[in-house]
């Protein structure tokens, strides 16, 4: 499967957060991408205070505007996140569209970020249950045969999630991020090869990088690992788009090499 990650700086304008993504999009076209992976919050970054006032709901506008994104390019989006108004509680949604903007089903993130960090002085505090409701299921999204463990940011430092998904027979794992600086110094490589290696999965983490706002830095570095725990794709710092072929049969291979007791 050829896939391509994303890697913006999000801001709270979700029209310039489009726009960037427009850009990026057109750069790969006719490279036959089958599915472009988007970060968490790709569509309104909040300053973690409260939510973007910019909220998805089932068929408004703002759903409709991922929607055709997806129709526009011809091109699945998988895995990017949104906050989005569900029941009354806004949760942060992972939306998932093929290329003909078919809705594939949605993932709640159900591990909400809490940190207190101090560090040179600074310190860090931010909890997403001020602004968010965590969601309560996983999901295992199935597109074109290829069944994706669905995941977001936090949900990373959560080995028994991706040991579930692995067991439900998922190939791929997907984290959205908006990794801080601090965090992502400290375990963003490792956690994301560790989901890898121990998964025998492919793992796609799109990431946010850079200042989005007042508040918020984020650290960027999305990665595409194999199960073999390999780096494929490191966007490392900067605004950007890679394209990668993922080859599948790798996993088996990996699989059968290191065996697990799972088969």
């Amino acid at each position: 499967m050829k896939v391509a990650i994303v890697q913006i700086t999000s801001v709270l304008d979700y029209k310039k957060n489009l726009k960037k993504l427009e850009n990026l999009l057109n750069e790969i076209k006719g490279q036959s991408v089958q599915a472009v992976f988007l970060p968490e919050c790709f569509y309104s970054m909040s300053n973690g205070k409260g939510a973007t006032p910019h909220l998805v709901a089932e068929g408004n506008e703002h759903y409709k505007n991922i929607q055709a994104l997806a129709r526009k390019f011809d091109v699945a989006l998988i895995g990017g996140t949104a906050a989005t108004m569900s029941d009354g509680a806004v949760v942060n949604r992972a939306y998932n569209f093929d290329s003909s903007g078919v809705d594939l089903g949605f993932y709640d993130k159900v591990h909400l970020f809490s940190c207190d960090i101090t560090k040179n002085g600074k310190r860090k505090k931010i909890n997403e249950g001020d602004v968010y409701t965590s969601g309560k299921l996983d999901k295992l999204l199935e597109f074109q045969k290829i069944k994706i463990g669905l995941g977001v940011c936090v949900d990373l430092r959560f080995s028994e999630m991706a040991l579930r998904y692995r067991n439900m027979g998922a190939q791929v794992l997907t984290y959205s991020s908006a990794f801080t600086v601090p965090t992502g110094k400290a375990h963003w490589h490792t956690l994301v090869i560790a989901r890898a290696i121990e998964s025998q999965c492919f793992v796609i983490a799109s990431a946010q990088w850079g200042e989005n706002n007042e508040i918020i830095q984020t650290f960027g570095h999305s990665l595409i690992v194999d199960p073999w725990g390999e780096i494929l794709v490191d966007l490392k710092e900067g605004e950007g788009i890679s394209v990668c072929d993922i080859d599948l049969t790798l996993i088996q291979e990996v699989r059968s090499q290191v065996i697990m007791g799972r088969e």
